[in-house]
């Protein structure tokens, strides 16, 4: 299996090389591509270093079997028919290609049979937010059909990239220093802040992050689900928490529902509130599984529950799911 990972000094391109370095599958060769800033620089992977190559519009996806890519929807577009022209399949972690109809969408815990269904070769990863979720969701699905969603985020300042992660760092270390803080990646200060606003804003005054959500939960689940999201930004370096609150068709019990949460793939129940047992991001940065806890009942609506889900959108929510989709690939070459 011969592999590239297109923006390898990312957040995401570098989570793709820590998966793939301790992975059982076996790896002939491994191709890293990033911007002509970040040519001539190496990665060391399996005791070799190995140096990153310009993308370029040329023949260096030749025998390259799969592409795992994260480097923004604007180079996704412009490079998509050079990476995939000698038969590649180019795993996208961009929004570029999410809402194409002729390229599938894909969380192999909810919808994995759809990575099979790729004619243009190109398979989109979904938003991070819309990925724990659905891994959520797709279990109370099962139990009975999901109607309406309400869910708010907190999304860290991983979420927006690895400057953001340092800006957001330094924003503290200034402050605590009695410095003005920086600003460029963020609207406004995350230190000590909430931002409610992610990404740009629609007619709608919705945000693009929010309609996101609307628009991949109903093509990953094949549904007619309604999703309404508030995105927030918040104080947190790794890994995204949302409070979801769900209608369904028929009313169902918390116990059916924590029973099928803990018998559910990629998923880790920690719902003991006597305990104060429930997800944090804390202690959840690093890991794969998205976490569920605090699950009740809605207490305006009989046929709704409500829960709380983490998980680390850099792994889940980006580079693991798209390994993830990577294994499916191998699994049935």
């Amino acid at each position: 299996m011969n592999i590239a990972i297109v923006g390898v000094s990312g957040a995401v391109g570098q989570e793709f090389l820590k998966i793939l370095e301790n992975h059982p599958m076996q790896i002939d060769e491994l191709r890293l591509f990033g911007s002509k800033r970040s040519a001539g620089s190496s990665y060391r992977f399996r005791g070799e270093d190995i140096v990153v190559r310009e993308l370029q519009h040329n023949d260096d996806f030749k025998d390259i079997d799969v592409a795992l890519c994260s480097a923004g929807g604007s180079t996704s577009l412009e490079f998509a028919d050079t990476i995939t022209k000698h038969g590649t399949f180019m795993i996208d972690n961009s929004s570029a290609f999410c809402l194409e109809e002729d390229v599938p969408l894909v969380v192999p815990e909810v919808n994995g049979e759809d990575a099979f269904n790729a004619p243009r070769r190109i398979i989109a990863n979904p938003n991070c937010t819309t990925i724990q979720m659905v891994v959520a969701l797709a279990v109370i699905e099962r139990l009975s059909h999901i109607k309406r969603v309400h869910v708010a985020t907190y999304q860290s300042a991983s979420g927006a990239g690895a400057t953001a992660m340092q800006e957001f760092e330094e924003q503290h270390r200034a402050i605590v220093e009695g410095r003005e803080p920086k600003v460029e990646k963020f609207a406004y200060q995350l230190a000590y802040n909430l931002i409610p606003h992610i990404d740009v804003f629609q007619d709608n005054d919705y945000t693009k992050e929010e309609m996101k959500m609307f628009y991949e939960t109903r093509k990953i689940m094949h549904s007619d689900i309604r999703t309404s999201a508030t995105c927030v930004r918040v104080p947190v370096l790794r890994a995204h928490s949302e409070a979801i609150w769900v209608e369904t068709e028929e009313e169902l019990s918390v116990d059916a529902v924590r029973e099928a949460f803990a018998n559910a793939q990629g998923v880790v129940l920690v719902d003991e509130p006597a305990a104060k047992s429930y997800p944090m991001p804390l202690f959840v940065q690093g890991t794969d599984p998205v976490y569920v806890g605090r699950i009740r009942k809605d207490l305006c609506n009989e046929n709704g529950l409500t829960f709380w889900c983490v998980a680390d959108q850099i792994r889940k929510g980006a580079a693991l799911n798209a390994v993830q989709i990577l294994e499916l690939r191998v699994a049935n070459k």
